[in-house]
């Protein structure tokens, strides 16, 4: 059976999170659980400028500190933008039956909406920050399968000082791209409900959100005593203590972090091996 390789792209430009942490434990443990052999690489993008080669099969791109507008024509960003390219290109190319999978996470996620001009990414007007219900979007009833296993609304980590917003359904169509997801709605704020998961094609998918989030890292993130000053003073005592509940419940970030990104990874190595038989 061919080897195959995953990719992380890390785009937290050497800031420490948790976000790494977690992705590398989730690949760990489908490692594991396959016969097979399957190799992993991380790439750090903006301090380092690593981009991966197109050897490798299946790509995970993280979420990252900062503006993902301001990076515009940068060389980490032009870089990312040819890397990605290629693999359009790549898959695109019918004698290429072993395709590329791609799966873009918050900030990457927002790099993506603006290489594919599928929407506006927008600062918003404070950072959002929490653990949120996030509702699917049906289309002709049938869900992305990346979110088997998840009711709907499901809930997801949410940390951005941006946002993807006025999705452009002529573009969408074009490209054959769909929102799969958009944020909790709220009736007492006159603001647009933020894009939260677009499937860009077959072998690209992204979300706003933090799929890979664990209770581990954010109880760690929550319990900092900076961090916890910090959330305090910006939301209060009520929606800390929400969070600590919402950490509590198997169906919130356990359920989402063991689903989305793993649904991922199992379904693109069915695909490939598939291709390869």
């Amino acid at each position: 059976m061919k080897k195959l390789k995953i990719a992380v792209l890390d785009l937290n430009e050497g800031v420490k999170n948790e976000g790494m942490r977690c992705i590398r434990e989730i690949i760990a443990s489908i490692i594991l659980e396959n016969e097979q052999t399957l190799g992993c690489d991380e790439f750090e993008v903006r301090k380092k400028i690593e981009i991966p080669t197109l050897e490798y099969d299946i790509y995970i791109s993280s979420g990252g500190p900062g503006s993902p507008i301001e990076s515009e024509g940068s060389e980490w960003e032009n870089k990312y933008f040819s890397w990605l390219s290629a693999i359009e290109s790549w898959n695109e190319n019918p004698k290429n039956t072993n395709k590329k999978f791609v799966f873009f996470i918050c900030h990457s996620f927002q790099l993506a909406c603006r290489y594919f001009k599928v929407a506006q990414v927008i600062k918003r007007k404070s950072t959002a920050f929490g653990i949120f219900p996030i509702h699917m979007i049906n289309h002709k009833g049938i869900t992305d399968s990346i979110f088997h296993g998840l009711k709907d609304p499901f809930y997801g980590v949410d940390s951005r000082e941006y946002q993807v917003v006025q999705p452009d359904s002529t573009t969408l169509e074009e490209i054959g791209a769909e929102v799969l997801c958009i944020e909790k709605e709220r009736p007492h704020v006159a603001l647009e409900r933020a894009v939260m998961a677009i499937r860009f094609n077959s072998y690209m998918v992204g979300t706003q959100f933090h799929p890979e989030a664990d209770v581990l890292g954010i109880s760690n993130y929550l319990h900092q005593e900076e961090k916890k000053h910090m959330f305090l003073e910006v939301h209060g005592q009520e929606k800390w203590e929400s969070m600590l509940e919402h950490l509590n419940d198997p169906d919130k970030v356990s359920l989402t972090n063991s689903r989305i990104v793993p649904n991922f990874i199992r379904q693109s190595i069915a695909a490939i091996n598939e291709a390869n038989d």
